[in-house]
């Protein structure tokens, strides 16, 4: 059998197919948990905190989103730690488990009428078990998508990573879009927003069973069957700079995604006063292209090399990100337009970060070395994003956000130039 044909036949085996259904579903669970609550905010937010003024209550809500971030650094050493030592598949595993649990904890809150405080402190421990959960979850279903790819199709497996989690925000929209159009407003705030947490948290535990029934990588076995590991600090020390290149390429993306992917129908509705359901169809519109030009992002990568499409990815968003924002006023046909433009550019580097990543780092480190960096750009730049955009929108600051954006964007583009290009580079070392 030639080297072609045996490829083929290892990347459709039995055993690949469930690694891409167990890492998908584990995966598409974690970002549905995490996204639900940007999606349904504007409902639990006078549930959870005082009413009083409702606008203090919606930026708190949104001042606890960004504390889930605060949590995801530890989640990436953590879960970090557990994937280089003990293996990828149990970070994987307990990873979608604790998110579970914080959609559980969510579901079941008791309101602020009832119990005071006790209920924001509920929700904040919630998030901050979340933030864990989902700090680990992505360098530990990258890392383990990575190795078990074949090495020239790593690019085309990587999108699975944004297409799963992009399923799971698409179905937790779609059931904001739903429930917002059979509920009455008085139904969703008294008890209709608790639906998807409760649903996420039955989710979860299905993943956690399919994702311990998965094998371990050959990269992993191979690695941990050494005499000798080396203490993890030194060698975090020693990458300092893949680690500064990850922030670095991270950076722009995931400020202009949570931007255009993941609040832009809350803002829409909030701050633009549009329909809230409305805004939900249309975020579905944006979504299922994103979905689309994913794995054509990824096939690109695989036949050109990771580099030209990085940059493709962050110059276009940026070049169109003002004249998206101008679109979109107050009806639902911008907001779809404007997402999905951003979303086609935006696709570019999501589609193939999950294997840039594992590439720029050796087994032994790969999922702390992408974890940690990751995590705090993540939670430095993307969870203070919505705050941002909505105090700044606040005090008719809004375009200094949008300034903001596109310059974490050239940033992005510029530290592409300082990586290597690691298009099919063999991952068991």
């Amino acid at each position: 059998m030639t080297t072609t044909a045996a490829t083929a036949s290892t990347s459709t085996s039995p055993s690949n197919i469930r690694t891409l259904i167990g890492t998908g579903i584990g995966n598409a669970v974690e970002w549905y948990d995490w996204a639900i609550y940007a999606t349904f905010a504007p409902f639990f937010s006078s549930q959870l905190f005082s009413n009083a003024d409702p606008t203090s209550a919606i930026l708190s809500t949104l001042a606890i989103f960004a504390v889930g971030f605060v949590a995801r650094p530890f989640g990436g050493f953590v879960f970090g730690w557990i994937g280089d030592r003990i293996g990828r598949k149990s970070s994987m595993t307990l990873a979608v488990g604790l998110a579970a649990l914080g959609s559980l904890l969510i579901g079941i809150a008791p309101t602020f009428q009832a119990v005071g405080f006790w209920a924001s402190l509920l929700l904040l421990v919630a998030r901050l078990i979340q933030g864990l959960a989902h700090g680990g979850e992505l360098p530990s279903s990258q890392t383990y998508l990575s190795e078990m790819a074949p090495k020239e199709k790593r690019g085309f497996w990587a999108t699975l990573i944004y297409t799963s989690g992009t399923v799971g925000i698409l179905a937790g929209t779609l059931l904001g879009a739903v429930l917002t159009g059979v509920l009455s407003k008085d139904a969703m705030a008294a008890w209709g927003w608790r639906v998807p947490f409760l649903i996420g948290a039955a989710l979860g535990l299905y993943a956690l069973i399919m994702r311990a029934r998965l094998k371990e990588t050959d990269a992993f076995e191979q690695e941990s069957t050494a005499e000798k590991r080396e203490p993890m600090w030194p060698q975090i020390v020693r990458h300092r700079k893949q680690a500064l290149q990850v922030i670095g390429l991270t950076v722009g993306l995931t400020v202009i995604y949570y931007i255009w992917g993941v609040v832009a129908p809350t803002y829409a509705a909030t701050a633009l006063k549009m329909d809230r359901g409305a805004a939900l169809w249309a975020s579905l519109v944006a979504m299922v292209v994103f979905i689309a030009v994913l794995p054509l992002w990824g096939k690109l990568s695989d036949r050109f090399g990771r580099k030209p499409v990085m940059v493709a990815s962050a110059v276009g968003s940026a070049l169109f990100h003002f004249p998206m924002t101008w679109l979109l006023k107050d009806s639902p046909w911008q907001l779809a337009v404007s997402m999905s433009v951003m979303l086609i550019f935006i696709a570019g580097s999501a589609a193939i970060v999950p294997a840039v990543y594992a590439e720029l780092f050796p087994t032994k480190i790969r999922t702390v070395g992408v974890g940690v960096p990751y995590s705090i750009c993540v939670a430095a730049f993307g969870g203070t994003a919505p705050y941002l955009q909505t105090w700044l929108g606040s005090i008719d600051l809004g375009n200094m956000f949008n300034v903001y954006a596109v310059a974490l964007l050239v940033i992005s583009a510029l530290c592409v130039f300082t990586v290597p290009e690691t298009k099919g580079k063999d991952l068991t070392h």
